[in-house]
């Protein structure tokens, strides 16, 4: 047997709440018992976390996930797993669906020996012209069901959540149909709070990054995020301190609740790299500092920050309590996606990801189906 012990830690728990105490692992899952050849990891003063799950993100480290390529699957892995992020579903941007289904395939192929990629987030092509943001407008189309479908059967079965416009032609009926698909999540929209209210009765149940690509709050014209909050959705939050305010962050979690906010990094493959020029859905994109906007210097291209960095910010400098920014980051992605029987809580018989953060939430340790993978920890 592979055993290994971390011990002294303050271990994150099933009641979402650090207490001291030990974790035990056996060939890659968290086990009970405490064998005695098992390796031993001294976690005094360390935080031990669930591996974070990024359910929707572009790129990284140079690379973004619609090259389709091993290569790029590989390095983008790799670069979110020294993160702390041990399971990914990465976002397609809007393309044509041969560049879809290229991509679905590839990462269907890959996903067969490299089972960290859980899943995939399809954030195109049925999307508004109204709330492109920067989707590419070339590729967007109605909302076509059997279209979904088809891009399934490339995948696998690996996409786990497909977006829509609730305004489009043909969205709602593509609603009632593509929830038996994949979770269907509604963004890049332009739809009133009545359109969103119908959404979700058809079978809508997430939002994608929301505040942004939408309508806001109007106290004569709710919209879709009101819409959203009544239908008990969940729903999908840029915390990257660029993309929405720290204290409507802080309004959110406390508005929706921490059960049902899901803390995404919308990164591109800027993300990790320096300022300069990258790429996004084939469009020219600028990286300055901690912002990424197209060509116009204006609309804002998804973010260059990984998931662990966006936890840690609204930690440090926004005021999310902890317990709710781990909540947020690694117990409810993987709820939303269907995979919260074997990721995301460190009980026994689920798979042995975590993560070791010191005081400051700096990464210490990271250990993925068992194995570490990082560690500035003596062993």
């Amino acid at each position: 047997m592979n055993s290994l012990i971390i011990e002294n830690g303050k271990i994150f728990r099933a009641d979402n709440k650090f207490h001291a105490g030990t974790v035990s692992v056996t060939n890659g899952r968290i086990a009970d018992g405490l064998p005695d050849d098992a390796q031993r990891i001294n976690a005094e003063g360390l935080y031990v976390i669930p591996g974070l799950t990024d359910i929707h993100f572009h790129g990284c480290k140079g690379h973004d996930f619609c090259e389709g390529t091993k290569e790029s699957f590989a390095a983008i892995m790799d670069y979110e797993a020294m993160n702390g992020v041990t399971t990914i579903c990465p976002a397609t941007m809007t393309l044509p669906e041969n560049e879809l289904a290229r991509v679905m395939r590839a990462a269907k192929t890959f996903s067969e020996s490299n089972p960290s990629l859980v899943g995939i987030n399809l954030e195109g092509p049925f999307i508004s012209h109204a709330k492109k943001g920067a989707q590419n407008p070339a590729y967007i189309v109605p909302p076509d069901s059997a279209m979904l479908r088809r891009l399934q059967s490339e995948s696998g079965g690996l996409i786990r959540v497909a977006t829509v416009a609730p305004e489009t032609d043909g969205a709602i009926s593509f609603i009632n149909d593509a929830k038996d698909i994949a979770r269907v999540s509604i963004a890049h929209t332009a739809c009133d709070y009545e359109t969103a209210k119908r959404a979700f009765e058809s079978g809508a149940s997430h939002v994608t990054h929301i505040y942004n690509a939408m309508n806001g709050i109007n106290h004569r014209n709710p919209g879709p995020i009101v819409a959203a909050f009544e239908s008990g959705a969940m729903i999908e939050m840029i915390a990257d301190g660029v993309h929405i305010h720290p204290s409507v962050v802080r309004m959110t979690l406390k508005l929706f609740g921490s059960d049902r906010v899901i803390f995404i990094s919308d990164s591109l493959e800027a993300a990790g790299m320096p300022d300069g020029e990258y790429m996004l859905g084939g469009q020219k994109v600028i990286k300055r500092g901690r912002v990424a906007t197209l060509s116009d210097g204006v609309t804002i291209a998804g973010s260059v920050s990984n998931l662990m960095e966006c936890m840690r910010l609204a930690v440090r400098e926004m005021g999310v309590p902890l317990e709710d920014a781990v909540k947020c980051a690694c117990v409810n992605p993987v709820k939303a996606i269907g995979l919260d029987d074997s990721y995301g809580r460190i009980e026994s018989g689920r798979i042995a990801n975590l993560v070791l953060l010191d005081g400051d939430l700096n990464v210490k340790c990271v250990l993925r189906e068992g194995k570490i993978l990082a560690s500035e920890i003596s062993l």
